[in-house]
């Protein structure tokens, strides 16, 4: 077993790195507290692991919630279900929510957590690549708004964060994909070797070669523990793990959260972000073309549907990261190095959105 500490100001959290963690009672005993806990997962995930969480914490009293599995489910409706069966079940201050599955599932009830009581504790228990190196970590929880992704939350930041790598054995394998791409961004944004590691070891990887996998998300929720440590709230360093999330929000908002996942369209989003980098001379068109290649080479999506540019305009324009009305972007100064920035050419982001979106 791995183990990572999230440091912050107030408190630090563990990230528990390892095989059959969701079997295990003293993992739990250790960092879950609470008597009362709500087990919130979804109709895909609950059948599979909700049984071994719930045989890993005996002499508590465990309330099972299970919601529809889908992005398209993220939305205030479903987090209300959950603050209702909190209510009629009488928990208190003291109880904890478990957040067994993706990200949908942590966002949401990590949101819930938050909202309850003006916040309870929560642990996340990620079950997919996704969000066992990325949503799971730092504390980001909400839902989506038809006019945009991710419009509504909150910082709530987890006790405890286990990571059972087994879960991925049954991971469907267009899930292990998006998962890979916010794993991408890591090397992209900050770690240049680790993004030539990833080059080497893509075929280990999609055939869950334990060991990859280990360190992939190891390298991953340490690059992130760390910026978190920093940066708990967003208002710097942190904005950089964005990388091709503004262009890819845009492509969830258009096609409704159904048609593709958001580790596809962060992954195109990162394409885009390259290619938009090497238009205002940050990045040679050689390195362009090794993102889009080993984007590929996973088997992730590299071009966004064809909706036109002033459509992409228009959802980029709703995102958070919005400021006096100004887009700002992540853009790459180099591979291993990023800025945030809404210092561009309006010019240089509408040819870019021309290309790619048409």
């Amino acid at each position: 077993m791995l183990k990572l500490e999230v440091a912050l100001a107030e408190r630090s959290y563990p990230i528990l790195i390892g095989g059959g963690l969701l079997s295990d009672p003293a993992v739990f005993a250790a960092h879950v507290p609470g008597r009362d806990l709500l087990l919130v997962s979804n109709t895909t995930v609950a059948p599979l692991y909700a049984d071994r969480v719930r045989a890993a914490l005996p002499d508590r009293r465990i309330v099972d919630l299970r919601l529809p599995d889908g992005e398209q489910y993220k939305t205030l409706e479903y987090v209300a279900r959950v603050l209702d069966v909190l209510v009629a079940n009488g928990f208190g201050r003291d109880s904890v929510v478990l957040a067994l599955g993706g990200g949908v599932v942590g966002d949401l009830a990590g949101f819930s957590a938050a909202c309850y009581q003006r916040g309870i504790a929560f642990a996340q228990l990620p079950t997919t690549l996704l969000a066992q190196v990325d949503s799971s970590v730092g504390g980001k929880t909400g839902v989506n708004h038809p006019g945009g992704k991710n419009m509504i939350g909150a910082f709530h930041q987890p006790c405890a964060v286990l990571a059972d790598t087994t879960t991925l054995q049954t991971l469907p394998p267009r899930e292990l994909r998006a998962g890979l791409a916010e794993v991408v961004k890591y090397g992209l944004v900050f770690d240049l070797q680790f993004l030539g590691w990833l080059e080497r070891n893509v075929d280990a990887l999609l055939a869950l070669d334990p060991e990859a996998l280990a360190h992939a998300i190891h390298r991953s929720c340490e690059l992130k523990a760390e910026v978190v440590r920093r940066d708990e709230r967003e208002s710097g360093d942190r904005a950089l793990l964005n990388l091709g999330h503004t262009f890819g929000h845009a492509i969830e908002t258009a096609t409704g959260y159904t048609e593709w996942l958001h580790g596809e369209a962060v992954a195109t989003g990162m394409v885009i972000a390259a290619d938009m980098s090497a238009r205002l001379g940050l990045l040679p068109a050689a390195d362009v073309l090794r993102v889009r290649e080993l984007l590929q080479r996973i088997g992730l999506p590299v071009d966004p549907p064809r909706f036109g540019a002033q459509r992409a305009l228009e959802c980029m324009r709703i995102d958070k990261k919005v400021k006096s009305g100004r887009i700002r972007l992540v853009l790459l100064d180099r591979l291993g190095g990023a800025r945030f920035t809404a210092d561009y050419p309006d010019d240089a982001l509408a040819s870019t959105l021309a290309t790619h979106f048409g």
